[in-house]
């Protein structure tokens, strides 16, 4: 029979191995759920051409439905480029608000002499409309 002495030993013994596992276990899921890795495959196109677009609120303080939307790389496909702001617009107006309306002050369907070009950027800006 073991003595009392030897139960705790054994237990902090088991103790010992589950902690670092567990640790292990935690730490790899925390490295796995912070960056997502978008394959090639996954990216959706617009006229042939793969952009790198982003939307962010313009000012927190003033208004969280406005927002503007970079599009790197116009120079490929002015007309892709155009689409794919579109589209960061949609799903960024989704994820905020629940809803695709968007009015554009300066958007996909803005005549090409009045978009903002700079750098091989477009931007856009335009206010989510809510539900």
């Amino acid at each position: 029979m073991m003595a009392r002495g030897d139960k705790r030993l054994a237990k902090f013994r088991q103790m010992n191995i589950r902690i670092p596992a567990v640790g292990a276990l935690v730490a790899l899921s925390i490295v796995a759920g912070c960056g997502t890795v978008t394959s090639s495959s996954d990216r959706v196109n617009f006229d042939g051409q793969s952009f790198r677009a982003k939307a962010k609120v313009v000012d927190k303080k003033v208004s969280r439905t406005d927002f503007t939307v970079v599009v790197k790389g116009v120079s490929a496909s002015l007309d892709g480029a155009r689409e794919a702001g579109r589209y960061e617009g949609i799903k960024f107006c989704i994820a905020n608000f629940g809803s695709s309306r968007i009015v554009w002050k300066v958007g996909p369907d803005t005549e090409p002499k009045n978009l903002r070009i700079s750098d091989d950027k477009l931007t856009f800006a335009g206010t989510c409309q809510r539900p």
